[in-house]
């Protein structure tokens, strides 16, 4: 959520700003209207509750000595009593537009972020890894790993339909490898916590996932929110907390599910692990004081980079668009994966600054060292691991003329000392 003052002393910046998001201005006059009007009906009824506590000392002075005088007195409260009412009954109508408006505002982009519509306009930071090339006679993961029988989509669509999968044997085992790879790769510098998987609507309006991707979530009878990420618990954990200065920054970590509808992946390509509506992932989020953002961000790309350099996997980081940027987001860096086998960069983790726009919306302060009065905190998340795309990734640059797939050397431990992938010996 937006800073209201800054709202409303620069709104005419802050529309100009988020348009390069796609956000039309007339939104952003919309909101800053609503919360002019807001606050003018809350200043009214407060002077009308004084004005009637004032009225109503007065009563019983003057019943005693002036009884018509005091009637009058009487009256005069009771008509007070009614124009409250009536306007508490405004001031909370004017309080639900103003957050229905404010919450469907995205997050301004940073002044650093390049300036485009969409991702024609994302910026190439650099490429790490070996080089990047095709490879002759390439195939995609989903027919490697159909012939050694570990991805089984017909049954997966058997059982939920499209958009998800069902892997067996060394497909299962090298998920859990790879999961089990990346906590261990940080848990010297993160906390681990194990969170639920379905969280309050409130949570999800916390993080920006609601109102705004509603039709991309899935959600239960108990208005439960199956999580898109594990951002969304692991940010929502210190919802409406004061936390302590000297504390800062937290570091978080978590293995999750994470459920999304993919409600714009028309048109895309969704074979095999490339997109999915229930994946796995291991999630990184920082909590920090403001002038701590900077050196957080460039420590949260580092971890998210060490995963793909210990697979010797060729990537790049790339400097989102303002068009390109996610609802809640004021930067991201993208890494991409270069798959062979469809030849073409994959993201495989997006590294993010949020700013304080999570933390106004879930009320997550700290108290700075000068003054009494209190800030929110800023927030930053990042996958340290999205399974689909780098499971997939190791598939195919792994594949051997033989048919088996090498695995890094990273992963042999936790594939019980295997160095391929295999034929899976219980396929029936």
């Amino acid at each position: 959520m937006l800073d209201l003052t800054v709202l409303l002393d620069e709104t005419d910046d802050v529309a100009r700003r988020l348009a390069t998001k796609g956000t039309d201005e007339s939104a952003v006059f919309a909101a800053r209207d609503a919360v002019v009007r807001r606050r003018r009906l809350r200043r009214e009824l407060d002077e009308l509750r004084a004005e009637m506590n004032q009225r109503s000392q007065q009563v019983g002075r003057l019943m005693r000595e002036d009884k018509a005088a005091g009637e009058h007195a009487r009256a005069q409260v009771s008509t007070l009593k009614a124009r409250i009412l009536e306007l508490e009954s405004t001031v909370r109508e004017a309080e639900q537009a103003e957050r229905d408006l404010l919450l469907r505002l995205p997050n301004p982009p940073s002044p650093q972020a390049p300036v485009g519509a969409d991702e024609s306009a994302n910026l190439i930071l650099r490429y790490e890894g070996p080089d990047a090339k095709p490879v002759p006679d390439a195939r995609p993961h989903w027919e490697i790993a159909d012939d050694l029988g570990i991805f089984d989509a017909p049954r997966a669509a058997k059982l939920s339909g499209s958009g998800f999968s069902v892997l067996r044997g060394d497909g299962a085992r090298l998920l859990r490898a790879l999961v089990s790879f990346a906590l261990d790769l940080h848990r010297d510098e993160y906390e681990e916590l194990i969170v639920p998987h379905l969280v309050r609507g409130d949570v999800m309006v916390g993080t920006g996932h609601l109102p705004k991707f509603q039709d991309d979530a899935f959600n239960t009878v108990d208005d439960l929110w199956a999580v898109p990420t594990g951002e969304v618990p692991l940010t929502g954990l210190r919802r409406d907390e004061l936390l302590d200065s000297a504390d800062l920054p937290l570091k978080y970590m978590t293995y999750t599910s994470c459920f999304r509808r993919e409600a714009g992946s028309a048109g895309k390509d969704t074979r095999g692990m490339q997109r999915l509506h229930e994946f796995h992932k291991v999630e990184l989020v920082h909590l920090c004081r403001p002038e701590q953002t900077p050196e957080q961000f460039d420590v949260l790309l580092a971890n998210a980079e060490k995963a793909l350099q210990a697979f010797d996997l060729p990537y790049r980081v790339v400097d989102l668009a303002t068009g390109d940027l996610t609802f809640s987001s004021a930067r991201i860096f993208d890494l991409e994966v270069y798959s062979p086998g469809v030849d073409k960069w994959l993201e495989v983790s997006s590294v993010g600054d949020f700013t304080d726009f999570q933390a106004r919306r879930g009320n997550i302060r700290y108290r700075p060292d000068e003054g009494p009065r209190t800030a929110p905190v800023h927030t930053l998340n990042g996958s340290a691991l999205a399974t689909p795309r780098v499971w997939a990734a190791l598939i195919e640059h792994g594949q051997q003329p033989d048919r088996t797939v090498a695995l890094p050397d990273v992963l042999h431990p936790y594939m019980g000392g295997k160095t391929a992938l295999e034929p899976n010996r219980f396929l029936r």
